[in-house]
C-alpha cells in the first residue's frame, strides 16, 4: 500500500465540522451516504451568504465551474505530488474532503481551519501546512475526489493522471 505523507494541519480538520440530509452528485438522498453514517458528527451550517465565500451557497457554483482544477499531479524530486490547493482555496464552505487513489476507498484529507476573523478567510497560510500528498513516482494514476459542503450536500469527481498532470 502506498504510504501517504500529508503535510496538512490535521488538527485543523475538525474545526470545519458541519449532519443532515445529503445529496450525492447533486441529487437529494433520503439517508446520508455511507461516509456520513449515523456516527458522523457532521452538522449542516446555516447558509447565509457572507460575501467572504465561507458557505456552500457561495462556493458551490465556483467549484462546479472549476471542477477540472480541483486537483493536480506533479512529478517532483522522484515522487508524485498530489495537490489539493484549489480545494483548500475554497475550504471555508466545505466540511470534508475525501480522496481515493487508484480505486482505493476515499479517505479523509484534513482541511485547515478557515481564518474567519481575517479579511481573506480562505487564504492559505504557512501554519496551515502544505496542500499536497506525497506518493511513489508514477503511482498516482486515478483519483476520486469527494467533497462534502457545509450544507451537507456532496459532489464527486474522478480524474485520470494525464488529465490533471502538471507539466
Amino acid at each position: 500500500m502506498i504510504e501517504i505523507l500529508l503535510f496538512l494541519a490535521a488538527a485543523a480538520a475538525q474545526s470545519n465540522q458541519g449532519g443532515g440530509a445529503a445529496a450525492v452528485d447533486g441529487q437529494s438522498a433520503e439517508a446520508p451516504p455511507a461516509f456520513l453514517a449515523p456516527q458522523s458528527k457532521l452538522v449542516a451550517e446555516p447558509q447565509v451568504p457572507s460575501g467572504k465565500f465561507t458557505t456552500a451557497i457561495e462556493i458551490k457554483p465556483i467549484l462546479g465551474a472549476t471542477r477540472g482544477n480541483w486537483i493536480g499531479v506533479r512529478e517532483y524530486d522522484g515522487q508524485d505530488l498530489l495537490y489539493v490547493t484549489h480545494l483548500w482555496s475554497w475550504r471555508c464552505g466545505l466540511v470534508e474532503l475525501r480522496i481515493g487513489i487508484n480505486g482505493t476507498a476515499p479517505e479523509v484529507w484534513p482541511l485547515p481551519t478557515c481564518h474567519e476573523d481575517e479579511p481573506a478567510p480562505n487564504a492559505i497560510k504557512e501554519q496551515d501546512g502544505l496542500p499536497y500528498g506525497v506518493f511513489d513516482l508514477g503511482s498516482v494514476q486515478a483519483i476520486e475526489v469527494q467533497l462534502t459542503y457545509d450544507d451537507l450536500t456532496t459532489e464527486n469527481a474522478s480524474f485520470e493522471r494525464q488529465a490533471v498532470k502538471i507539466p
